[in-house]
This record gives structure tokens, sequence and C-alpha cells, in this order.
């Protein structure tokens, strides 16, 4: 048996939720380790769309146990439609297929709105979050305010976790010329909602603990991408939370001992929603070529992405950091019919070539692609379920890929459906 831990290799949007759906066919356990409601995941099941954004994406799988970790954030009224949602569907969600850590943060309506409000003030220079209150409930996580799953068995414990966390917002929304938050409206809503949620929750930690005595096979959903994360990312225009594959353990209270496999998934072109630097961002035809046959907008947000080449550059860095064993890489089909491709192999900055994008945000915002030039294929690759069935110059594409982020690609995407997959490797055998 063996674990594996899939993360974004970008910014987010790679298509991580239909890798991970595929891949729960053989997992005993799905995990999210971070983020929150931010995350969207649209999954594809026959004729069935599937938009998740708290759940993990191994939910509408049988016999799956989905867990969501302490390194989540989580909105509980969100989070209870979310399950109602999928109940409307046909897909059951109970105390049997779902556990919720009961040392995890929750996100208050203060939050959303701090998060809008803090936007709405920076004008141009505004992160491009997406509203829903994810860094203020890390805020107040880190400041030790934060009300968790736990707290919600008690009525004083709500009450005094409550005065502590609403007079620090109190003060911050009167700096904005905002109201003080409604307090007693707050109290109720979250004693109304304690026991949708409590009935979920549980000690993770002690489950993936069983779960690796019991030799099972456990999967830990990432949510975002490499260059979101708080420390690795384009700072400032990151999420709050740590992306990488590290955080799968910190997140949820396995062993470091329990890793057996980093998956990093990636576009076959690179894509970007909100502010911040995009080396190979195209403003042209091209991207909006890109934008339009990939369906580039945002699952929770409905926000046009940003698109571009490939950043191979920026996937090796991000393959180094989470120490990647193989990669996925989706979307394929979306490059069918072009006559050539690029792909971004470093960064002249300044007239200084670069290998990998600094930290520091002014270089970052002027770092311009180097680029190497492949031809492109005319075939389709979206009916290809065989890797000799691809095109040749796709088959080319690839391969040159993998060679710059030096990390073998073992599972295609060829389109959104679960049967448009390749699989060169069964990732839960034990490596």
């Amino acid at each position: 048996m063996a674990n594996i831990v899939a993360v974004g290799l970008q910014w987010g949007d790679e298509g991580k939720g239909k890798i991970v759906d595929f891949l729960a066919a053989d997992a005993d356990i799905v995990i999210r380790f971070q983020g929150g409601h931010n995350a969207g995941h649209t999954l594809v099941v026959d004729d069935r769309v599937f938009k998740l954004s708290l759940l993990p994406s191994g939910v509408i799988r049988p016999g799956v146990m989905s867990l969501i970790g302490s390194g989540v954030v989580i909105d509980p009224w969100v989070l209870v439609d979310e399950i109602e949602s999928l109940d409307s569907m046909g897909i059951a969600v109970s105390e049997r297929n779902l556990a919720i850590a009961s040392n995890a943060s929750l996100i208050l309506p203060v939050h959303a709105e701090l998060d809008i409000m803090r936007e709405e003030r920076a004008g141009k220079s505004k992160i491009g979050t997406t509203g829903r209150g994810i860094g203020p409930a890390y805020e107040d996580k880190v400041g030790r305010r934060a009300i968790r799953v736990c707290d919600l068995a008690s009525e004083k414990t709500i009450r005094q976790r409550l005065d502590g966390l609403l007079e620090h917002h109190a003060a911050l929304r009167k700096g904005f010329g905002m109201n003080a938050p409604d307090a007693r409206r707050i109290y109720e809503s979250l004693l109304e909602v304690a026991p949708k949620i409590l009935r979920y929750a549980k000690p993770i930690w002690e489950i993936l603990h069983d779960a690796r005595n019991s030799n099972m096979n456990v999967l830990f959903e990432g949510a975002q991408g490499t260059f979101l994360d708080i420390d690795f990312g384009t700072y400032p225009f990151v999420t709050s939370s740590s992306t990488v594959a590290a955080n799968a353990f910190t997140g949820t209270g396995a062993s470091p001992s329990a890793r057996d496999r980093v998956l990093g998934i990636c576009k076959a072109y690179s894509t970007r929603v909100g502010s911040g630097p995009f080396p190979t961002e195209l403003n042209d035809g091209t991207g909006n070529r890109l934008a339009e046959v990939g369906r580039e907008t945002g699952t929770v947000t409905g926000r046009l992405r940003r698109c571009g080449w490939l950043d191979a550059a920026m996937v090796r860095q991000a393959c180094r950091i989470s120490g990647a064993d193989a990669v996925a890489l989706t979307k394929i089909d979306v490059l069918d019919g072009m006559s050539e491709i690029k792909i971004g192999v470093g960064y002249d900055i300044d007239g200084e070539f670069r290998e990998f994008l600094p930290p520091l945000a002014d270089e970052q915002a002027r770092a311009r692609p180097v680029y190497e030039t492949l031809p492109g294929w005319t075939e389709p690759t979206s009916n290809a379920r065989r890797l000799e069935d691809l095109p040749a110059n796709s088959l080319a594409y690839i391969r040159r890929i993998e060679a710059l982020i030096e990390c073998p690609v073992k599972i295609l995407s060829t389109s959104p459906g679960r049967d448009a997959t390749i699989v060169l490797d069964n990732l839960f055998r034990e490596p």
C-alpha cells in the first residue's frame, strides 16, 4: 500500500479535482489539508458536473472516507450547503464517509466582510482574493482568537471565544468606517449550525494513524498551487496557507513517515486568477483562445483566468520544493490545433538570465520569459486513451516538459471526463 500527496505546481486551477477523483478509485481515504472554500474543484462524471469547494474530491466515490484536516479553515454554513447540494444530486454524505478535524478553525461572516473591505480599499494594489474570508480566518487562527469546531460543543465556550474575536474585529471595522459586528446574530447562527457540524467532528490525526497501521491507501489533497503558497509563492499575491507537500502532515496530524509519493499536478499551459506577476501571460489572441477552449473561469468566483504558455522553469521549482516523484499533466487537449507551442525555460530580468523566479516582487514583475518553440499538432488528443494514440508532436511536447521540469509525467488528462485519462504508472503501488 502507499500514500500519495497531490499538490498543484502552478497558481492553482491545474485540474487537481479530476486527478484526485480519478486516483480516489484506489484510495481508502481522501483528506484535504489546507485552504478553505476559496478552492474550487469541478468533477465531470458521465453527464453530471459536481462543483466542490470544501469537501475533498473523493467524496463522490462510494466506499471512500473523506476527511477535512485541521489545516483547513471551514465556513460551517458553506459546508452544510455543499453537503445538502450533493445530497440533492444523489450523493449521500454522512458520518460514514465524512469526518472533520475537531481542531479545525472556523470562518465567520466577519471574516468575509473584512476580506471584501480590504480588497475594496486596496484599489489597484488588491491581492485578488476570492472575498471568502480565508485570509482573515487564518489571521485569527494564528492570533489565537479563532473559534474551532470543537468549541461548538459548548455554548459558554462559543460566547467566550466570540467575545474575544469580535473585540478585535470591532477595532478593525472602526478603522474602515464599518459598524461593529452583530455579536448576538453570529452567536445564534453558530448555535444553530453547531449540531450539523459536530456530528462529523473527529480526531483526524488518530484516524490517519490507524489507517497507516491498517495499510490503507491515503490520498492527501492540496488546494491552490505552489506559487500561491504563503512562503514560496509570488508574495504578496498569495493565499494565506502553505500549499506545498510538506503541509500535508502539518495540516492533518499525519506523521511525515506516511509520505510515499508526491504527485505534482500541472496544466499543459499556465493560468492565474487575480493579481500578481505572470511572466508567460498572453494578452493576445492566443491567450484568448486558451481561455475559450480551456473554459477558464473560476469554479468558486466565476472570474476569468489569465492564460499563457507553460512556464517550465516555475514548474521545475515547484517540483523541487515539494519533492515531486511524478507529474499529472492536464488539459493537453486545449493545445490541439495550434501550429506552434512555446515553453518558458527561464527569465530575463534586466538583461540577466535566471533559471528560477526570484522572491523579490519587483524582480518578479520585471521578469520576461525566455522561450523554446516546439511544433504543434493538428490531430485531436481528446480521444486518446493510450500513449500511442497521441500525435507525435504532442508526445514530443510532453517529453520536453519532462526534461525541463526534471520529473516524469505519469498521468495525462486529455479532457474533463474520468475516462479521458492515460495512466503510465499505478501510483498507489508501493514505490
